[in-house]
């Protein structure tokens, strides 16, 4: 194994449903999908034993029924689930696909532990981009 992969959604698959970016890029620290929703196509109500999820909306609008509510999220949105929260997630849209990247792990944050290859160059700038 290399220790890196790329890959994209038409790479991984065609039609709607899940794309399998774990398996294909060799991920094994969290799950991770793309899955691809056909205009109007109605979500399962499901919940997790252990794997809280994170959604972002990478195309069209879902609606997501969590906790009571409904919302409906655009393109760039993010949404987050604990595990065992019921959540169904739908394509909002009866004319546009709806393209999520799911992201799914357990047992916490593993804190900063990035460094940099070569801070005498970088660290400047890094510190300019933001946060470090």
């Amino acid at each position: 194994m290399s220790g890196y992969g790329f890959s994209s959604l038409d790479e991984l698959g065609e039609g709607y449903g899940f794309r399998k970016v774990r398996a294909a890029l060799g991920v094994t620290a969290f799950g991770v999908n793309g899955i691809v929703f056909a205009p109007g196509f109605e979500g399962f109500h499901h919940f997790h034993d252990t794997q809280d999820e994170l959604y972002f909306v990478h195309r069209g609008r879902a609606r997501v029924e969590v906790g009571g509510e409904t919302r409906e999220v655009g393109e760039g949105g993010f949404i987050h689930v604990e595990a065992t929260t019921p959540r169904k997630v739908s394509n909002a849209s009866e004319t546009e696909e709806l393209v999520l990247l799911v992201v799914g792990g357990k047992d916490g944050y593993v804190q900063r532990d990035g460094h940099l290859v070569d801070p005498e160059r970088d660290l400047p700038r890094r510190q300019a981009f933001g946060t470090f």
